[in-house]
């Protein structure tokens, strides 16, 4: 399984608690399987960018950038098409940073939290000239760059504290939901998405043969079957209540070829999708 571990994939320095990259490539990757070890700023400069995530899922280009729970993700990254490439500047930070900006804020924990895990908000004149700000810090020596990130981390939290209010913030240190918890809003949140049982897995953070032998024993169905009904059903809503065609949403719900997607239907169902819709 072919794992990228962040920030580890670009530094081998110990342990800190703010890292800035500034990530060029001019190669595309889908579905990338990443480990964020510490929480992430993704400031997208260039390209397209999609991240599945235990809880939600987000495309964003570079209008927006991302804010990343640390955990298990997949991630897409399209190059752009006038430049052919691909650019964000990636800024993590550990839970102990954003715990201390809590306390030193006394932020106030909110009655319900957001289970997020990822968050996309859009540039506005403050947000890109605080970016273009971070660019040449890594070029200074490496306690400068420890002081100057911290003190822009201070100043990013309270500009979005400000504008965005807390939730977000709080959501990012929650653990509080059981095992069990997670690994059904885990499969629940996804089941629209064509992710392999690998990939699936992966955002589970168990094997493939456990993610079976999990599944299995709350859903009383195995995966395929269960993935199935689900993308079959959605597929019965979308041609009820809209002018999608069989042929407009095969692909949409899972399937390769609109063929199969016919036949699986016709067996749920008792008919034709086109029969469904005209029925």
């Amino acid at each position: 399984m072919n794992i990228i571990y962040l920030p580890d994939h670009f530094s081998t320095e110990n342990k800190r608690p703010f890292y800035l990259v500034d990530y060029h490539t001019s190669e595309e990757s889908r579905k990338q399987m990443v480990s964020l070890k510490l929480n992430t700023f993704s400031f997208l400069q260039e390209g397209y960018k999609e991240v599945f995530s235990d809880r939600n899922t987000i495309a964003i280009e570079n209008s927006n950038f991302l804010l990343m729970k640390s955990g298990h993700c997949l991630m897409t990254e399209k190059l752009a098409n006038t430049f052919e490439s691909y650019r964000s500047i990636l800024f993590f930070f550990s839970n102990e940073s954003l715990i201390h900006f809590i306390q030193k804020y006394k932020l106030s924990t909110p009655k319900t939290i957001n289970q997020s895990s990822i968050y996309s908000f859009e540039y506005d004149a403050f947000l890109q000239t605080f970016v273009s700000s971070l660019v040449h810090i890594n070029t200074l020596k490496t306690e400068i760059q420890l002081h100057l990130l911290s003190a822009k981390f201070e100043e990013l939290m309270l500009y979005l504290k400000e504008t965005k209010g807390n939730d977000f913030i709080f959501s990012l240190i929650n653990n509080t939901d059981s095992k069990f918890q997670h690994f059904i809003e885990i499969v629940e949140s996804n089941k629209l998405n064509k992710l392999t049982l690998k990939e699936l897995s992966f955002l589970s953070n168990m094997s493939v043969s456990s993610f079976k032998r999990e599944f299995t024993k709350h859903f009383n169905s195995s995966p395929s079957k269960w993935f199935q009904e689900k993308r079959l059903e959605q597929a019965a809503l979308l041609l009820k209540n809209t002018t999608n065609r069989p042929s407009d949403i095969f692909e949409e719900i899972g399937y390769e070829n609109l063929s199969n997607f016919i036949q699986a239907f016709k067996t749920k169902f008792g008919m034709t999708p086109k029969q469904y819709q005209t029925n």
